[in-house]
């Protein structure tokens, strides 16, 4: 035993020679990417910078954009768990990489690590031909008649949400967190206007707990050990998919059958079995799991977003809650107890403004991540190397290019100043290219309902505390107080709402 120890004890010098050669390596790695681009000079060994990203998201990646504009590139570097990454504030830059998602360019990840945690049967990491196909005939579900559906069914949540959430407020005299209750309000639509009646409330509850450890494995290091948080989101997602793809099992027997579709996955069905050909073989059902599953996800935390932003907005901004409740009540009466009609809802020009604006002013999917699949030039003078992962900014293109864009101006939207035009290419909140986001009209009217209902049904105040309003990740941006209000009934009743 003794001999072994002083085996060992002779190699220590080695092992040492070996571990520093190794770091020495990897910042010689590091420093040969970066070349002249704007970033730190030295990383921490292995990790780099992530313990400062999963702690500290927000100064993170407001330390990247300030170098990224102060050293005029447009964009700056860094590293993270051994992968060099490419952070870009440039709107044009931006635009280069949207552009270029093709087999010897780019590829959307959607999350740095993200094909492990989504799983192979993924929308995201789809292109060419196959990606144009699908897209094709996921459109069906975006349109007129399907929107019209799901207005209806969104409507009929929302209230149903309010009455609970100005309940609890009244009933404890006290501030609530709208957080966690504006996430369960999504999670319950998107599970009613995606799957609708086939998910029974059992279903919804498991559903509810799998997407919930989702959610925190998206924020945790990619670990991948038994009972990390990232293991525990990986199999979340497994068993989610195979839910959903049980429901789209019991849609194609309807469809088959010839019922209306009542939901989502029908309305996609329906257009499915008409394509369907002797020669072709049809879509299997765990892939429209897993293609529903990325509907989810970005419909989900993006709209909890959004909301968040839109009930912080409209409490600082007193003259726009003003103008909408204005705009509503000519348009449509809780007393009335009737739904708002697609009709209605094109009517209310100034609502639909603010919606714009809010995501404008607080883009909710920040970041759009990419990976490098070969070296690419992005400006003369410095090449992306292959295997880098790219974070095109959509937050940063959104303050850039518009009037006073660092100011919440939902008139810039109006039929005057049409700055949604001028400056279209800075308005990136919903992804441009090949991967623009298909389903941005439903998630446009899902926040026009919500601000619509909210500023005519209840009065609200935020219970303002210091730093209330900064930016925080969870995954995407909300206020960092997770939006604390006080609520109370506004008018006299609320509306009695139903299914047409």
């Amino acid at each position: 035993m003794t001999s072994f120890f002083s085996f060992l004890s002779s190699l220590a010098p080695f092992f040492v020679s070996l571990f520093f050669l190794l770091l020495f390596l990897e910042q010689i790695s590091y420093l040969k990417k970066k070349r002249s681009a704007p970033g730190p000079c030295l990383v921490f060994p292995f990790l780099g910078n992530a313990v400062t990203l999963v702690r500290k998201p927000t100064p993170f990646w407001e330390l990247q954009s300030e170098r990224a504009k102060s050293s005029g590139f447009g964009f700056s570097v860094n590293y993270i768990i051994g992968r060099f990454i490419v952070f870009i504030r440039d709107t044009e830059l931006s635009h280069k990489v949207f552009a270029n998602v093709r087999p010897d360019a780019f590829a959307l990840i959607g999350h740095p690590f993200g094909k492990k945690l989504f799983g192979e049967h993924n929308l995201i990491y789809m292109m060419g031909q196959e990606h144009k196909d699908l897209r094709r005939r996921i459109v069906p579900n975006f349109m007129p008649r399907a929107l019209s559906t799901y207005t209806a069914l969104q409507q009929i949540i929302i209230l149903d949400h309010l009455k609970k959430w100005e309940q609890l407020s009244s009933a404890t005299k006290s501030p609530i967190v709208l957080r966690s209750l504006v996430r369960d309000m999504n999670l319950e639509t998107s599970q009613t206007v995606f799957v609708g009646p086939y998910l029974d409330r059992e279903g919804r509850e498991r559903f509810k707990f799998d997407y919930n450890l989702f959610n925190v494995g998206l924020m945790k290091l990619p670990i991948d050990l038994p009972g990390s948080p990232f293991r525990n989101a990986r199999l979340a997602v497994e068993r989610l998919v195979s839910t959903l793809a049980g429901s789209a099992k019991q849609s194609r027997a309807k469809m088959e059958s010839g019922d209306e579709p009542k939901c989502l996955i029908d309305f996609w069905m329906q257009e499915t079995l008409k394509e369907v050909s002797p020669a072709q073989a049809p879509i299997r059902d765990i892939e429209l799991g897993a293609h529903l599953f990325d509907f989810l996800f970005a419909a989900q935390d993006a709209s909890t977003s959004s909301l968040l932003w839109a009930v912080t907005l409209l409490d600082s901004n007193p003259h726009v809650l003003q103008k909408v409740r204005e705009e509503v009540e000519t348009i449509w009466s809780p007393k009335s107890d009737s739904l708002i009609t697609a009709e209605q809802l094109l009517q209310m020009k100034y609502t639909q403004a603010v919606a714009r604006e809010v995501v404008r002013y607080r883009a909710p999917a920040t970041l759009v991540p990419h990976i490098a699949v070969e070296d690419f030039r992005l400006t003369e003078n410095y090449t992306i190397p292959k295997g880098t992962i790219v974070f095109p900014s959509a937050y940063e293109s959104c303050l850039q290019g518009f009037t006073e864009a660092d100011r919440f101006d939902p008139d810039r939207f109006s039929e005057e100043r049409q700055e949604d035009r001028i400056y279209k290419r800075n308005f990136l909140a919903f992804g441009a290219g090949a991967h623009q986001c298909v389903g941005q009209r439903y998630a446009l009217n899902h926040l026009v309902l919500f601000i619509a209902m909210f500023a005519t049904l209840v009065d609200f105040k935020r219970d303002r505390s210091d730093g209330c309003d900064e930016i925080g990740y969870a995954p995407t941006i909300c206020p960092k107080d997770e939006c604390r209000v006080f609520l109370s009934r506004r008018s006299a009743r609320y509306p009695v709402l139903s299914l047409p």
